[in-house]
């Protein structure tokens, strides 16, 4: 048995959105968390992609979905998000459920500033705007 990660999701990997099903369709679903911490998350960029910051402490606690994913859908859902291109990472987070339950650490996905631009909201504690253009539709 393969070993597995925690993966937070808050934007287009989440379910019914357009990234889900190319990453996380087959991904254990645990359930609805958000962070431990407030961070600035926000719509931006040309493509109108959810965009999380790596400056704890503004913005919210950002609301989203906990998976757990073999090595195999971490390296396609690293792909998706950049993971590797300048200002695109992968790091790991405390998160709480939205319930009950214990906090853990999971990994998430951030962006560097210089990528949120323009900007289209102000910071947002959830995702749910349809704007994001996909990859194959660019």
């Amino acid at each position: 048995m393969s070993e597995t990660t925690l993966v937070f999701v808050f934007g287009t990997l989440k379910r019914g959105f357009p990234l889900h099903g190319r990453g996380l369709a087959r991904a254990h679903f645990v359930g609805f968390y958000r962070t431990a911490r407030k961070y600035p998350m926000l719509i931006a960029g040309p493509w109108f992609a959810p965009m999380m910051l790596d400056e704890p402490g503004e913005g919210h606690r950002v609301r989203g979905e906990l998976y757990e994913v073999d090595p195999d859908m971490l390296a396609r859902i690293d792909r998706l998000e950049a993971v590797g291109r300048t200002g695109n990472f992968r790091k790991q987070i405390r998160i709480m459920p939205e319930r009950f339950g214990p906090s853990c650490d999971a990994f998430t996905y951030f962006k560097a500033r210089f990528l949120a631009s323009p900007a289209h909201t102000e910071y947002l504690a959830s995702y749910s705007d349809r704007r994001f253009v996909p990859p194959w539709r660019r």
